[in-house]
C-alpha cells in the first residue's frame, strides 16, 4: 500500500507544480529562474521520478534517459512519505536528515533552489496583509520599540502607525486598587524610535549595491592602512560573494577557523529569524570562528556585584519583577527612582506601556522621589522630589541611608534575622566599628553633594513607608549607576537596602510599574535570545524550550578561543587580551579568566561585521580605528543596511535590506533567554508577523539570503537553509509556538498579529520574592536557578550558599580575598576617575552618557532619519546634525558658552564636537549626553582631529570597574569643555558647499 501511495505522490508532483505555477504568478517566476533535472526517489532506484524544470514548466522524464543535476534520495519508503506527504512533521524530517536517511546530491546552489521551490509550492498562495479602503494594503511589523501597521501602495511604504486593536482581539486585564479600577489602552504605545522606521528604510544613506574598496586587491596589496580613507567601487553580487567565500576558505586553510571573528552590534532589527542570535549564529557556527565574549553591558554592576547577595545568575543578577503592577498599585506608598528613567528607556523594548501605569500611581497619591544627576524626563513627567547626586557616588548615599536605618531601627528586624546572613558584620561597617568611620549622612555629603539633612529626611521617610525601589533601566535592575567605577557597589547596595526593608512583603519590592503586568506568561512564543533558527544550545536560550518546540539541526562552533568584547581592539593591536566570562549558568564562572590567543588557535585575521554600527557602543571607541587598520587584519567584510559607523572601514560591503523588505516573526518585548518573561513589561502580549512589505531596495538582500549565498559557495547552503526560505522558517517558528492553538496560519498571514488573552482573573500572578518573605517554596514561573543551585530543598531559598540573602556574600569571600577592589564586605571605594582624583584638576566636569529616548542604540539614529529632526536629540547647524551636550548654565557661563554653541568635549582620549544644550536640569559640574550615535566622522580642523558625529564613547575609559571583571565603566568619565575654535571655519566650509547655516 505504501508503495502505491509513494508512486501516486511522485506521479502527481509535476502536475501539482505546474498547477501552482498556473495559479500563482510568483511561483511561475520562481520556476523560470533555473533549468534543471532532479531525481526524487528511493536510494536503490526502485521507485523514483525525474523532474525536468525548463522555461518555467515541469515535466516528468524517464529516470534512465537523463543524468540528473540534483538527486533527493530516500533510504526507504516510510522516510520518503514523511518528506513528501502534505504538512510533514518537522521532527521526523530532521531525524531522517541527521541520520542520513535522506541524501541530496548535486551543486549546493541548485539543491537549495530546488528544495526551497518545493517548499514554496505549499505556501505561495497564502494572502498577506489586509486591503484598506484608500487603496493601500496594511501589513504589520515589529520593531525594538513595538509593533506597527505598515501601509503600502504601489510597492512603496506610505506611512507607519502604532498597532491598534480591533473588536475581535482579546480584551485586556484590569486591576482594582484603593477603590479604583484601571484598564490599559487597547493599542500599542510604542517608543518614539519605532516611528522612524519609514525614514530609515528610505534613507539616502542606504547601501544599495555590493562594493569593494578601491585599493583592496585580494591577490596583491590589500592596503589595510587605508581602511576608512579610500573609497569604494560597485561590484556584482557574484563577485562579492565569491570574494567573501574564497577568503573564508583561505583563512581556514592558512590559519584555521579561529582566524575569523564576528563582532556583534548592540541589537539590530527585531525578529526570530534575522536576529544575530539566530541566522548569524547559525551562519557563524557553520564556518567556525573566534567568539567575541560579550560583557553584560546592560547589567554590569548587577552581574559582577549584586548577584552574589541573592543569586538570579540566569537573569544576570537582576530581580524578576513578577506581579509588581498590582502589588505596587495596591500596597506601595512611595516609589524611589534611583538612576531610573523609564520614560526614556521604555523598559528596553516596551515603549510607553509603563507610562500609563505610572500615571495611575500618581492618581492614587503614591509619592515619587528621583535620585539622579539629571532631572530626567520621568522626574519631569511625574513630579516629586529630585535629589541630584554626583555621578558614581550613589553607593555612598545608599550606605548613609542604611546607616540611619541601622541607628534609628528603621529596618525590618524580623526579616533580617530570618531571611539574611551577615547583617551584624555589615552593621559594624555602617557604624564605623570596622574602620573607625561612621557612615553618617555627614560622611557622604562631600562625596555626593547631597546635604546631610536631606539624606536623613529621605532615610526616615523611606524607613517608615512601604517602598518600591526603581533601580536602573527597568526599575528592577539593568544599567543606570551600575555602569561606572562604583557600579558594583551601587547595585549591591540596592539589594541590601531591600533586604533591610523586607523585600517581598506587600508593597516592598523592586520596580516602577514597568514590569509585572498580569499577562498570560504560560502562552509559549520564543524570544529573540531563545536562538531562533541558530541551532545553538550553548550561547542562546535555545535549550529551554525552542529546540524541543521547533526541531532543527544543531550547529556547533568548534573553536574554543574567545576574545573579550571590550578588549577586541586591544587584542588585535597588542596581539593578546584576557577577560572574565559572562555565564549565567553559575555564579562562580565569572572568576575564571580566559586569555586570547588560546594555545592551538590562530589570532584573528578576518573580521565579519554584521548589523548596526557598534563604534559608539564600546568604550574608548577610537581604538577601533587602529584595529581595523592593523596589518594583521587581512580582510574585513561589513554586512550593513546603511553607510555609517564602521561600514566605512570594510574591504567588501554587502548591502543588507531592512526589516520591511524581508520576512520575520516576533513578539513585542519578548527577549527570552536571560530576560525571561520580559513580556510582562507590556500591557498586551502581541505576536507579530513581520511582513515583507516591499521588495528590497536597489540590490540589497536579506541577511538570510546573503548568508545562504556565501554558504552555497562553501557547500553548506542546504545545511544552513534545511531547504527553507525565510518565510518557511517563519512558519516553523509559528508552528513551534502556541499560536496554532488559537489562530490559523492563513488568518495570521492576513491579519498580521495575534493578541494573547491576559491571565485568568482567578489565577492571581505570584509577586516576586513574596514566597521568600513568607518562607514558602518558590512559586514564580521561571525555570531558574538550576535544581543543583538550591542550598536547601528544591525551590527553597535563594541561589546563595546559605539559601538566604547575604549581606556579606560567601562567594565573594571565597574568591576575591586577594582583590582589594572587590571585597566581600561592600566598602565604599571612590571612583578611580572621579572628582577626588588628580585628573579632575585637568578635566573638572563629570560626563554621563545614557540611552537616548529618541533612538535605540544606533538603529534609528543618524541616516538623515526622522529622529535627527527632534531638537532634543540633535541640532542642525550649518547643515550638519550635531549631537547634544546638556550643561548647567553656571558651567556654561564660566566657559563663555551660549545655547547651541558648538563646543569641544575632550580629554586625553579624544575630542567630540557637540551642540551645547544649556539647561537647569543638570547640576553644576556634571554634563549629560547620550551613547550610541550611529554616525562616526573624524575631521581635521586647525591641526587637530575631532569627531563630529557624536561618538561620545571616544571619551570614555576602557578600564573595567574592578580588577577581575570584564565590566565597562562609561559613566566614570572626566572631561573639559570649551567653545570650539574651529566652528566658524566649519560653518564657512559648509557655506562654500552650498549648505546654509540653520
Amino acid at each position: 500500500m505504501k508503495k502505491i501511495v509513494l508512486r501516486t505522490i511522485l506521479f502527481a508532483l509535476p502536475r501539482v507544480l505546474n498547477l501552482t505555477a498556473w495559479k500563482q504568478p510568483n511561483f511561475r517566476q520562481r520556476l523560470k529562474q533555473k533549468n534543471c533535472t532532479a531525481f526524487v526517489g528511493l536510494l536503490d532506484g526502485s521507485i523514483g521520478l525525474t523532474l525536468e524544470i525548463k522555461g518555467g514548466k515541469v515535466r516528468s522524464r524517464n529516470a534512465k534517459s537523463v543524468e540528473p543535476d540534483v538527486s533527493m534520495l530516500f533510504r526507504d519508503i516510510p522516510t520518503a512519505l514523511k518528506f513528501l506527504m502534505p504538512n510533514p512533521d518537522q521532527g521526523d524530517i530532521i531525524h531522517a536528515a541527521k541520520n542520513f536517511k535522506v541524501i541530496t546530491k548535486g551543486p549546493d546552489p541548485l539543491v537549495v533552489w530546488l528544495m526551497q521551490t518545493l517548499n514554496l509550492s505549499q505556501t505561495v498562495g497564502v494572502s498577506m496583509g489586509t486591503p484598506v479602503a484608500d487603496g493601500t494594503r496594511r501589513f504589520t511589523t515589529c520593531t525594538n520599540g513595538g509593533p506597527l501597521f505598515v501601509y503600502v501602495k504601489a510597492g512603496r511604504v506610505l506611512r507607519v502607525t502604532p498597532l491598534e486593536f480591533d473588536a475581535d482581539d482579546a480584551q485586556g486585564w484590569e486591576v482594582t486598587a484603593r477603590g479604583k479600577t484601571f484598564r490599559p489602552q487597547r493599542r500599542a504605545l510604542v517608543a518614539p524610535h519605532a516611528m522612524t522606521l519609514k525614514s530609515v528604510v528610505y534613507s539616502d544613506k542606504r547601501i544599495l549595491h555590493p562594493m569593494k574598496r578601491v585599493d583592496y586587491d585580494p591577490d596583491g596589496e590589500r592596503n589595510p592602512q587605508n581602511r576608512g580613507k579610500s573609497g569604494y567601487v560597485r561590484i556584482s553580487w557574484d563577485e562579492a560573494l565569491d570574494l567573501v567565500a574564497t577568503e573564508i576558505n583561505r583563512q581556514k586553510r592558512v590559519h584555521g577557523p579561529g582566524a575569523i571573528t564576528f563582532p556583534m552590534s548592540s541589537h539590530h532589527q527585531w525578529g526570530n529569524v534575522g536576529y544575530y542570535l539566530s541566522a548569524l549564529t547559525r551562519f557563524a557556527n557553520l564556518i567556525g570562528f573566534t567568539r567575541v565574549a560579550a560583557n553584560p553591558d546592560s547589567w554590569e554592576g548587577w552581574y559582577w556585584g549584586a548577584m552574589h547577595h541573592f543569586g538570579n545568575s540566569m537573569r544576570i543578577g537582576v530581580p524578576a519583577g513578577y506581579g509588581g503592577v498590582e502589588d505596587c498599585l495596591k500596597e506601595a506608598e512611595l516609589i524611589v527612582f534611583w538612576s531610573c528613567d523609564p520614560e526614556s528607556t521604555n523598559g528596553a523594548y516596551a515603549g510607553f506601556e509603563g507610562t500609563q501605569r505610572r500615571l495611575w500611581a500618581k492618581e492614587l497619591g503614591i509619592e515619587f522621589i528621583h535620585i539622579d544627576p539629571h532631572n530626567n524626563p520621568t522626574a519631569q513627567l511625574l513630579g516629586g522630589r529630585w535629589i541630584p547626586v554626583r555621578p558614581q557616588t550613589d553607593a555612598a548615599l545608599a550606605t548613609a541611608i542604611m546607616y540611619v536605618w541601622a541607628v534609628e531601627g528603621l529596618y525590618d528586624k524580623d526579616y533580617v534575622a530570618a531571611r539574611t546572613t551577615g547583617f551584624e558584620e555589615w552593621k559594624a561597617y555602617l557604624l564605623g566599628q570596622t574602620d573607625g568611620i561612621p557612615k553618617t549622612p555627614e560622611w557622604q555629603e562631600a562625596e555626593t553633594g547631597v546635604p546631610a539633612r536631606d539624606v536623613r529626611a529621605l532615610a526616615r521617610k523611606w524607613g517608615n513607608r512601604k517602598v518600591y525601589l526603581a533601580a536602573g533601566m527597568t526599575g528592577a535592575g539593568f544599567g543606570g549607576a551600575g555602569r561606572g567605577a562604583t557600579g558594583q557597589q551601587w547595585a549591591r547596595c540596592m539589594i541590601m537596602m531591600m533586604a533591610m526593608q523586607g523585600w517581598g512583603k506587600p508593597g516592598v519590592n523592586f520596580g516602577c510599574l514597568q514590569l509585572g503586568t498580569p499577562v498570560d506568561l504560560h502562552f509559549y512564543f520564543p524570544g529573540y535570545a531563545d536562538g531562533g533558527i541558530s541551532g545553538d544550545l550553548v550561547w542562546t536560550g535555545n535549550a529551554v524550550n525552542n529546540y524541543q518546540r521547533m526541531p532543527h539541526i544543531l550547529t556547533m562552533n568548534p573553536v574554543k578561543q574567545m576574545v573579550p568584547r571590550q578588549q577586541l581592539p586591544d587584542a588585535i593591536i597588542n596581539g593578546h587580551a584576557s577577560g572574565y566570562l559572562w555565564d549565567g549558568i553559575s555564579q562562580e564562572a565569572q572568576f575564571a579568566p580566559f586569555t586570547y590567543p588560546m594555545p592551538g588557535y590562530s589570532p584573528i585575521h578576518m573580521i565579519y561585521r554584521y548589523g548596526g554600527s557598534a563604534f559608539s557602543t564600546i568604550t574608548k571607541s577610537g581604538r577601533w580605528i587602529d584595529a581595523y587598520r592593523h596589518p594583521s587584519i587581512e580582510f574585513v567584510v561589513n554586512q550593513s543596511i546603511w553607510m555609517e559607523g564602521e561600514a566605512q572601514f570594510a574591504d567588501i560591503i554587502l548591502p543588507a535590506c531592512s526589516a520591511l523588505e524581508r520576512w520575520d516573526i516576533g513578539e513585542w518585548s519578548n527577549s527570552g533567554g536571560y530576560a525571561h518573561h520580559g513580556i510582562a513589561g507590556v500591557n498586551h502580549r502581541v505576536v507579530t508577523l513581520q511582513h515583507k512589505c516591499i521588495d528590497p531596495l536597489g540590490e540589497s538582500r536579506s541577511d538570510y539570503d546573503i548568508f545562504t549565498g556565501i554558504l552555497e559557495r562553501l557547500g553548506l547552503g542546504a545545511l544552513f537553509t534545511e531547504g527553507g526560505s525565510e518565510l518557511d522558517w517563519v512558519k516553523r517558528v509559528f508552528d513551534g509556538s502556541d499560536l496554532p492553538n488559537h489562530i490559523s496560519w492563513t488568518e495570521f498571514c492576513r491579519k498580521g498579529y495575534y493578541v494573547v488573552p491576559p491571565e485568568r482573573p482567578d489565577f492571581s500572578q505570584p509577586v516576586d520574592m513574596r514566597w521568600f518573605a513568607e518562607g514558602r517554596q518558590k512559586d514564580v514561573p521561571e525555570p531558574h536557578p538550576l535544581p543543583s543551585q538550591f542550598a536547601e530543598g528544591f525551590g527553597t531559598g535563594v541561589q546563595t550558599p546559605s539559601g538566604k540573602i547575604e549581606f556579606v556574600p560567601e562567594i565573594l569571600r571565597r574568591h576575591t580575598a586577594d582583590n582589594p577592589d572587590r571585597p566581600a564586605l561592600n566598602r565604599y571605594i571612590p571612583s578611580w576617575e572621579g572628582l577626588g582624583t588628580a585628573l579632575a584638576g585637568k578635566y573638572p566636569l563629570q560626563m554621563i552618557a545614557t540611552h537616548s529616548r529618541y533612538s535605540f542604540h544606533t538603529s534609528s539614529d543618524g541616516k538623515n532619519s526622522a529622529v535627527n529632526h527632534v531638537r532634543d536629540h540633535r541640532a542642525r547647524i550649518a547643515g550638519h546634525d550635531f549631537w547634544l551636550l546638556r550643561i548647567n548654565a553656571v558651567d556654561a557661563k564660566e566657559r563663555g558658552i551660549a545655547h547651541r554653541d558648538l563646543v569641544k568635549v575632550y580629554n586625553d582620549r579624544g575630542a567630540v564636537i557637540c551642540a551645547a544644550d544649556i539647561s537647569p536640569l543638570m547640576v553644576p559640574g556634571v554634563v549629560k549626553s547620550h551613547e550610541a550615535s550611529a554616525e562616526f566622522q573624524m575631521v581635521d580642523f586647525g591641526g587637530e582631529t575631532v569627531e563630529i558625529g557624536g561618538c561620545m564613547n571616544i571619551l570614555t575609559p576602557d578600564r573595567p570597574q574592578t580588577r577581575g571583571t570584564s565590566s565597562m565603566s562609561p559613566n566614570s568619565c572626566l572631561v573639559q569643555i570649551e567653545k570650539w575654535h574651529g566652528a566658524e571655519q566649519f560653518k564657512l566650509g559648509r557655506a562654500h558647499t552650498g549648505i546654509a547655516h540653520e
